[in-house]
């Protein structure tokens, strides 16, 4: 006898699926009008709801997962809901299956910290080495950086997180949508080293960096569908508070944000009638 279906979530007024991003929309047309619009309605919540609740977006991620699992940023949502969810086995599941359907290793840095997560982090590192990370976008092989540093810290490697941290994209003039993150990690590891003085800068560099970044998103109206910009502008040199050095800080900031309803081989079931 086969189980009930689970109800999925309530879609609130307004949520139209609209709000989806374009690249995305256009992975559903194989699906009839009435189930891609709902498809959408589900990522959209997903993703609205994944930074305050993990546990309800994951839920709608299934709904999509249900009614289009062979629709690659279907399969990319769920991953990282599951991930949001501490599920790290069924997100590296859902991973691959998105890298089979779509090609990509964009989400690599998160499959390397899903073998973190499931306590292999040997396993993470051979992952991470086994693509040429020139096919990577830059921002890709920041996290990547950031994940392997990671990695190399859950096995005690200090001294070799912080070389897998000191890429070209550690620098401290520029500003990018990934140098917070970037430079907090860089902080991290140095104050894991003895290294406190540098920890300090390094980690008030990721909040300049973050502040700059900031303020050049402010320039946007349009949350959902972002076109990558390059945006100039002049990190705060004035606050007597930062001391030393900030004319380093000057930088150009790129606002590079990239829609990523990011969600392997347990693909969920397809409603016969989803189509």
């Amino acid at each position: 006898m086969e189980a009930p279906r689970r109800p999925d979530p309530s879609i609130p007024e307004g949520v139209t699926g609209r709000e989806l991003d374009k690249l995305a929309r256009l992975e559903l047309k194989t699906l009839s009008k009435e189930n891609a619009e709902r498809v959408s309605q589900h990522l959209v919540m997903a993703a609205t709801l994944i930074e305050e609740d993990a546990a309800l977006a994951h839920e709608h991620a299934l709904a999509a997962g249900r009614r289009a699992g062979r629709i690659a940023v279907v399969r990319e949502t769920l991953a990282i809901t599951a991930y949001a969810t501490g599920d790290f086995a069924l997100a590296l599941r859902e991973l691959r299956t998105y890298r089979r359907l779509s090609g990509s290793n964009e989400q690599l840095p998160l499959m390397v910290d899903c073998e973190r997560g499931l306590g292999r982090p040997e396993k993470g590192l051979e992952l991470a080495r086994s693509v040429d990370r020139t096919t990577l976008s830059v921002p890709t092989r920041v996290e990547l950086a950031i994940a392997m540093s990671g990695a190399r810290l859950d096995l005690g490697q200090t001294e070799l997180a912080l070389t897998e941290l000191e890429i070209p994209q550690l620098d401290p003039t520029t500003a990018y949508s990934y140098s917070p993150a970037l430079f907090d990690a860089y902080a991290v590891v140095l104050a894991e080293l003895g290294r406190t003085a540098e920890a300090d800068e390094w980690a008030r560099r990721a909040d300049i960096a973050a502040e700059a970044i900031g303020e050049a998103e402010g320039e946007f109206d349009d949350i959902v569908e972002i076109v990558e910009e390059e945006l100039e502008v002049a990190l705060d040199e004035t606050d007597a508070d930062r001391g030393g050095d900030d004319a380093e800080q000057a930088a150009a900031v790129e606002v590079s944000d990239e829609a990523s309803d990011e969600a392997p081989d347990a693909a969920p079931e397809e409603d016969a009638d989803a189509r």
